[in-house]
C-alpha cells in the first residue's frame, strides 16, 4: 500500500478502512478538501521513536520491495577499484 500525497474527503469516505489501517501503521494521511489541505488522519498513539515520528510526519517514506529481488552488483570496469575496498581503505585512515 503505497503513502498518498493527500487524499479528498469523498476518498476518505470511500475508502475509510483503508487510510485508518495506515494511520494505525503510523503514517500520515494528509486529507484535502476542494484542493485545500484541511486535515492530517494520524495515528492514536504517539510514536515511540524518533524513525516512528519521521514516518508520522511524513518525512521518511517506508521502503517497498525486497532487497533480494535487486539483480547482482555489476562488476567493476577495468581499472576501477571496487567501492568496498575503497570504503575500507577510508575506515583504515579514520583516526579514532
Amino acid at each position: 500500500m503505497s503513502e498518498p500525497d493527500s487524499i479528498g474527503i469523498r476518498e476518505l469516505r470511500q475508502n475509510a478502512s483503508r487510510y485508518v489501517d495506515m494511520a494505525e501503521q503510523g503514517r500520515r494521511v494528509p486529507v484535502t478538501k476542494r484542493g485545500r489541505l484541511v486535515a492530517y488522519l494520524v495515528p492514536a498513539d504517539e510514536p515511540q521513536s524518533n524513525f516512528q515520528r519521521m514516518v508520522a510526519a511524513g518525512q521518511v517514506r517506508l521502503a517497498s520491495g525486497d532487497l533480494r529481488d535487486l539483480p547482482p552488483p555489476l562488476p567493476a570496469e577495468p581499472g576501477e577499484r571496487l567501492l568496498s575496498d575503497v570504503l575500507q581503505e577510508m575506515r583504515d585512515e579514520e583516526r579514532y
